[in-house]
């Protein structure tokens, strides 16, 4: 418990120490955060870190973050998500064909899978940031609404089962047997509080229904994705994606919310 409070202190201050900066400094920890986290995933599929594949993986996360370095307009024009995409799927199922089926069809779907999943969670961090002139505020209020759902979850369901005030129920046992429904509603409940709060420090940004709104999505949503990637590591047999912080995993166990949160957020229209 020391160590993880001890790494969970000191990885926290450095995250938001460069997130108050903004501007290059945290797109480019954002952008080292994605390619650790894909390192992870290669190697809990058990594939050649430096292999063909997982260095066109490497490669198309690189370009889809690029757009967030403001690289310019004629950058945005040739390097398209369309044609990124496609030249993706194209360069990994060529591999397969070059490397003879010891790349499987199944391992260039997870690697695409991968990047496409790595590639826009993180873009879409660093994307909110530097939005507009409120970036801060909009980033923060993710960020600490995702925390105190975290938050709230834990303290909730570690609360009542103390006291034994009745027999907490399981939100998802197959996947993540610690989860509990009543966990899961002090997560949102907290999440609102928190959401709330900035309402109130800039009822001019957001209203406190588009407050409430988001502090129950990103609640609600943050679970689901931290549920999927409980998902993925009980298939794969490891608990955690990696060693990097200790007492905490790896960089996947620690983003696992942030990752789908924040492109839900921005293509649903809520931020």
């Amino acid at each position: 418990m020391r160590t993880r409070i001890i790494t969970g202190v000191v990885a926290g201050a450095a995250f938001i120490g460069l997130l108050l900066l903004g501007g290059y400094a945290y797109s480019a920890l954002i952008a080292l955060m994605a390619l650790i986290g894909y390192d992870e995933l290669v190697r809990m599929n058990k594939m050649k870190r430096f292999g063909a594949a997982a260095l066109c993986g490497y490669a198309g996360l690189v370009l889809v973050l690029a757009p967030s370095f403001d690289l310019g307009s004629k950058w945005t024009e040739v390097v398209t998500q369309e044609r990124l995409v496609w030249f993706l799927l194209f360069a990994l199922l060529a591999v397969t064909v070059f490397s003879k089926n010891k790349t499987t069809i199944d391992q260039a779907a997870y690697l695409f899978l991968g990047t496409i999943y790595l590639g826009i969670g993180f873009f879409y961090m660093m994307e909110t940031r530097v939005e507009g002139e409120h970036g801060l505020f909009w980033t923060l209020f993710v960020f600490l609404a995702i925390w105190a759902s975290d938050a709230g979850a834990y303290f909730t369901g570690s609360l009542i089962g103390k006291a034994k005030l009745w027999t907490l129920t399981k939100l998802w046992p197959a996947i993540s047997p610690n989860k509990t429904v009543e966990g899961a509603v002090g997560g949102i409940l907290l999440a609102v509080v928190v959401a709330i709060s900035f309402h109130f420090a800039k009822p001019e940004l957001v209203s406190l229904g588009h407050a409430i709104a988001l502090g129950v999505v990103i609640a609600i949503v943050g679970t689901l994705g931290d549920l999927m990637q409980s998902a993925y590591k009980r298939v794969k047999g490891v608990k955690d994606s990696g060693t990097l912080l200790p007492g905490h995993g790896g960089i996947l166990d620690r983003t696992d919310s942030w990752l789908i949160v924040f492109p839900f957020l921005h293509l649903i229209g809520l931020l």
